[in-house]
Parts: structure tokens; C-alpha cells; sequence
């Protein structure tokens, strides 16, 4: 004879798990849309470096 166990988790009468309306999924895409371009807009442009000063170098002969 088969003794069969089952566990059942989860909560009474609960369906399915609805999803999210279109609206509310907009709305969450706007808010990080306008999040980035506020940063974007708050960002400064950084100056070039200047160029350095030549720099001479020695190399020493071979021969010598």
C-alpha cells in the first residue's frame, strides 16, 4: 500500500496573483524616466586638463 503526502503552503481562497495595471507600470516608468533626466541635468561639465609641459627624455647609447 502507497501512503501519499502533500503539503500545501500558501493562503486560503487566494487566487492568482493579479498584475500590476498598465497605469501603475506608467506611471513607475515615469518616475525613473524623469529620476534620470533630473540627474543628467544636474550634471556639470568638467574642464579639459591642461596640457602638460614636454618632457625630454635621455636614453643613453648603446655603444658607449
Amino acid at each position: 500500500m502507497k501512503t501519499i503526502m502533500q503539503l500545501e503552503l500558501g493562503f486560503k481562497n487566494a487566487g492568482p496573483v493579479p498584475l500590476r495595471p498598465q497605469a501603475q507600470r506608467r506611471h513607475r516608468a515615469n518616475w525613473w524616466f524623469n529620476r534620470m533626466r533630473n540627474i543628467v541635468d544636474r550634471a556639470f561639465d568638467w574642464k579639459p586638463v591642461a596640457t602638460p609641459r614636454p618632457e625630454q627624455i635621455w636614453l643613453e647609447s648603446v655603444g658607449r
